[in-house]
């Protein structure tokens, strides 16, 4: 009896050890178990190098684009066979042109006095309807090509400053207005423009067409300029199409 009850109370006591180590087993069956499949999950996971670039991907819309540009480019290539104007001997100014710039810049000294041309992009008409040679407006230049010109005289000293703009028209230059400005004049106040230019005496009209004329404002002047700035544009209309390509593509 003695011996019966020792085995009992052995049994009731290695009971919870044995609960135990089943749990314990269990426990340590299911971390590694979640270890593995970690460790796998990991494994599958492509890893991204800091180093290598995304791939770009373009829209059907860009690569649209992209062939419309290529093929300008290969157009304006094409059929672009002018080089660079050479300013001929005896060219009264000093050309300054800078690429990427709508402009054109030209400088002398004449006396005692500065003369800078600011010469922009040609406005050019095509051959259509050339035999009107006046527009419903009466404007007997509606069918000639031009060049916008803007003519600076300057004296220094504080002295004012006389600016002139202007239309190159093949053998005539058109004033278009005539500005008298003081450099010590600020910003934010406005001064008067004067009359309309067309509407001063027809004899001052004429002695201001002079007074430009011996600057160098005349039309063996402006007739290069028009063939050098009509270059200029097709130059610029191709680097401009390039840096649009450019900016697509990144």
């Amino acid at each position: 009896m003695a011996f019966t009850s020792i085995l009992r109370r052995s049994a009731s006591s290695l009971a919870p050890l044995a609960s135990r180590l089943v749990r314990g087993q269990r426990n340590y069956h299911a971390a590694v178990f979640t270890a593995i499949n970690h460790s796998s999950f990991a494994a599958r996971k492509p890893s991204l190098s800091p180093l290598a670039p995304n791939p770009r991907f373009y829209s059907k819309a860009d690569d649209s684009l992209l062939r419309v540009i290529d093929a300008e480019i290969q157009c304006a290539e094409e059929t672009d066979e002018q080089e660079i104007e050479e300013v001929p001997s005896g060219f009264p100014f000093k050309v300054e042109d800078v690429p990427g710039f709508q402009t054109v810049k030209l400088t002398r000294t004449y006396q005692d006095e500065e003369i800078e041309v600011e010469v922009h992009m040609p406005d050019l008409v095509t051959g259509e309807g050339e035999d009107d040679d006046v527009d419903d407006d009466g404007n007997e230049h509606a069918n000639q090509s031009s060049i916008p010109l803007v003519v600076t005289v300057s004296k220094g000293n504080g002295a004012p400053v006389l600016e002139f703009s202007c239309n190159a028209y093949p053998d005539e230059i058109a004033i278009e207005s005539l500005l008298v400005k003081n450099p010590d004049t600020a910003e934010d106040q406005i001064a008067y423009e004067g009359p309309d230019f067309n509407d001063l005496d027809e004899n001052l009209q004429k002695s201001f067409h002079k007074y430009l004329e011996i600057r160098g404002i005349k039309p063996s002047t402006t007739n290069f300029l028009h063939e050098y700035m009509i270059n200029k544009d097709s130059r610029e209309y191709k680097n401009w199409l390039k840096k649009l390509k450019q900016f697509v593509q990144v």
